[in-house]
């Protein structure tokens, strides 16, 4: 059976919003606390089978609260959990997340999910899957991950962020590469700015292609996205959101994304879909619980 494959990172989000952040040596009250499932690999796999992929999570927690936490919240979403691995010694990965207003910081001590490799994965990849990464876990292993999949026939997605350094032989494993503007500017040395022209952006884009990707995918928030592949550049637009909390809005669109990829979508077919996903998912508080089932996005497409 075809599924989307995540390989990635388990988090445990501790949410602290407030009225607005902290200035340096000040401490502040009357904030509210919550404890969610979240890294991006697991906010990724969420989203894709809520949006009704069958998907499997493949990586690593501590022996711990959190990370049985973790594995039964992704039980309780019908994800293929088997390929989590528990590790003695390091701690489940935690994502410290504050909340101001609309926006939010968020300090991630990766914990277990460096200690992720290869050689942990149980199952062999298989032409028609979807194998999605991200750089939350040893680029080394994230790039022999790709490989090994690409070769095997399986389609590979590759969501560059949080930007970490990379060889440039990584790209030429990758389907389809997706990052936000910050990232497309780390990521091809560009100077690209909030309000940057989709002509600067096509331009950056089409350097990561030069380096071996398929499809360049970037995501823009509030302008939607641009998908750049080797025939044409087309700008996708955002949906009207009613703005809650943005923590996993990026996350929840490479899940979508993937979930329409394995269902036969063209990328570009596939970017439209996920920018109305995000677009649901930033009206609700947190990264995996927010994300949206088929027929929230469904309806949001219904109604643009």
């Amino acid at each position: 059976m075809s599924r989307v494959v995540v390989c990635g990172s388990l988090n445990m989000d501790v949410v602290v919003q407030s009225a607005r952040r902290p200035a340096t040596g000040e401490t502040l009250l009357g904030a509210t606390v919550s404890f969610l499932p979240g890294g991006k690999g697991l906010n990724q796999a969420v989203a894709a089978a809520r949006l009704g992929a069958p998907t499997a999570m493949i990586g690593a927690v501590g022996n711990d609260a959190f990370g049985n936490g973790l594995r039964s919240f992704l039980a309780s979403e019908d994800i293929d959990a088997t390929g989590v691995r528990e590790i003695d010694g390091p701690a489940t990965g935690v994502a410290l997340i504050q909340v101001a207003g609309k926006d939010n910081a968020i300090t991630v001590a990766s914990g277990a999910n460096h200690r992720f490799t290869r050689r942990m994965i149980r199952h062999a990849p298989h032409r028609g899957e979807v194998w999605l990464a991200q750089f939350e876990i040893s680029v080394a292993e994230t790039e022999a991950i790709l490989k090994r999949a690409k070769a095997a026939g399986a389609r590979t997605v590759l969501n560059l962020a949080p930007y970490v350094a990379h060889s440039d032989r990584l790209m030429s494993h990758v389907d389809v590469a997706v990052l936000n503007e910050i990232e497309l500017a780390q990521s091809t040395g560009t100077r690209l700015q909030a309000r940057s022209s989709m002509r600067d952006l096509t331009a950056a884009a089409q350097k990561l292609r030069a380096k071996g990707a398929g499809t360049v995918i970037a995501t823009l928030g509030a302008r939607g996205a641009v998908v750049v592949t080797g025939e044409a550049a087309k700008v996708v637009p955002a949906y009207k959101a009613s703005v809650v909390d943005t923590t996993g809005a990026g996350d929840c669109f490479v899940g979508a994304l993937a979930a329409r990829l394995l269902g036969g979508a063209s990328p570009v077919e596939a970017a439209r879909f996920a920018v109305a996903a995000a677009s649901c998912s930033v009206e609700k508080l947190g990264a995996a619980p927010a994300m949206p089932m088929a027929r929230d996005v469904a309806a949001r497409l219904a109604r643009a």
